[in-house]
């Protein structure tokens, strides 16, 4: 079983937290991890670039000139796509990007996505992580106390002051336990996790 060192927002080692080996302690699937960060950000993409076909381009009708005796290429259409203002081949319509991955995969990869953080000692957990005020001044400094200036930080219940102050900072994001994402695990060097995060995570993927 895996055990970690737990700070508090100072900086100072308060005490030790033995993690879930089942969910903090698997085997490192890439391919899955992959797969979903792809999958999240495909479900980001718009998908609404849309383009006329010769079929719904409006006029041309009729015949330009007819077709033998001209000396011209035969044409049946002023929007035809090789005239200008005609229809484009294969146009670009709306469309859904995003693909389904299973819950087993999904649940596999934010495992996978976690014991990466934990092996490369990335894994920072707080014995709380709580504000009195918003200030950002007070996350720069309980970041820098916690060595994790670009960083993930994950908080069991929503908190408004902690999520306002980290709000202005660029290279830091926070999350509730229950929105956690590989793309975000992975994006961010460091991941700051609150104790009780860290319980409520144990449960969910238990």
């Amino acid at each position: 079983m895996a055990t970690v060192k737990v700070y508090n927002m100072e900086g100072a080692e308060v005490g030790t937290l033995d993690l879930n080996e089942s969910i903090f302690g698997v085997d490192v699937n890439t391919h899955v991890m992959h797969l979903a960060v792809v999958s999240q950000l495909a479900h980001k993409r718009q998908g609404t670039q849309s383009a006329k076909t010769r079929a719904e381009v409006r006029g041309g009708g009729i015949k330009p000139w007819r077709q033998k005796g001209t000396g011209r290429a035969r044409q049946g259409s002023i929007r035809s796509p090789q005239w200008k203002g005609g229809g484009v081949v294969f146009a670009p319509k709306p469309r859904e990007y995003g693909f389904k991955m299973n819950k087993k995969e999904k649940a596999l990869a934010i495992k996978s996505a976690l014991t990466s953080k934990v092996l490369d000692q990335k894994f920072v957990v707080v014995d709380q992580i709580t504000f009195d005020e918003v200030k950002t001044k007070k996350m720069v400094t309980m970041l820098a106390n916690l060595k994790a200036d670009k960083a993930l930080v994950v908080l069991d219940k929503k908190d408004e002051n902690v999520i306002l102050s980290a709000r202005n900072l660029p290279d830091v994001t926070t999350v509730t336990y229950n929105a956690l994402n590989v793309f975000d695990i992975l994006k961010y060097d460091k991941m700051v996790i609150a104790k009780d995060a860290v319980a409520q995570i144990e449960e969910v993927y238990a």
